[in-house]
Order: C-alpha cells, then sequence, then structure tokens
C-alpha cells in the first residue's frame, strides 16, 4: 500500500452533505441533512486506498441532555486505515452542530478532512 501523503497546505474549500441528528428517548435519530462548508486551512491527508465502509455502532446511554453523540470514523495511521470509535461530547458552545469528518476522492486518491464543530 502507497504511504499516505500529509499536507500542511491548506486544502481547497469545499462542501460536504452532513447528516443531522435529534436525540430521541431511544437514541439518535437522523432527521434530515445540511450542506455545509469544510473548513478554511485544514490540513489534510491523502492516501490512494479507498476507505472501508463505515462500521455500524450503538450509542452507550446519553450522560446527559447536554451531550451529543460523535460518530466514529475511518483515520490514517502508520500507513492504514484505523476505525476511531464514536463518543458522547459535549459541545464547545449551545447550538454547535458536529460536522463530521469526511474522505473525499480526488481522482485516483482520497482526502481526508477533519470534523469540527460549527
Amino acid at each position: 500500500m502507497p504511504p499516505a501523503t500529509v499536507y500542511t497546505t491548506p486544502a481547497a474549500p469545499a462542501t460536504q452533505t452532513v447528516p443531522v441528528v435529534a436525540q430521541t428517548p431511544s437514541g439518535p435519530v437522523t432527521v434530515g441533512s445540511a450542506t455545509v462548508p469544510s473548513p478554511v486551512g485544514a490540513s489534510s491527508i491523502v492516501v490512494m486506498q479507498s476507505p472501508p465502509a463505515a462500521q455500524q455502532e450503538v450509542p452507550s446511554a446519553r450522560p446527559s441532555t447536554d451531550h451529543v453523540w460523535v460518530a466514529g470514523n475511518w483515520s490514517w495511521k502508520n500507513n492504514q486505515y484505523t476505525w476511531m470509535a464514536g463518543h458522547w461530547e459535549v459541545p464547545p458552545t449551545r447550538g454547535a452542530v458536529w460536522v463530521p469528518p469526511r474522505w473525499q476522492p480526488e481522482g485516483t486518491s482520497w482526502r481526508f478532512y477533519e470534523g469540527y464543530w460549527d
């Protein structure tokens, strides 16, 4: 497998469609989607191998009404894809929305964009 190329220069601005998730008593439910900008100036990793399909996760009990489920994702570590498990997190500000990380195809390679709170 070819090694990853790590870019420290800003990635090209792009948008992504992300799920909008609501917390119900029985757990997180996708209620729609939104198109949001990717962060400008974020460093990225580019690899030649497409990421595996996302793993199915069952969130643990919600710790508090302030917590939001941040789904797991594939990360690139030690020249291979590594699953980063989902977890509960308290947003940094009231009303902040988690924009999940993503792998974006670019020709024959894949570029990673970090997740962030918006």
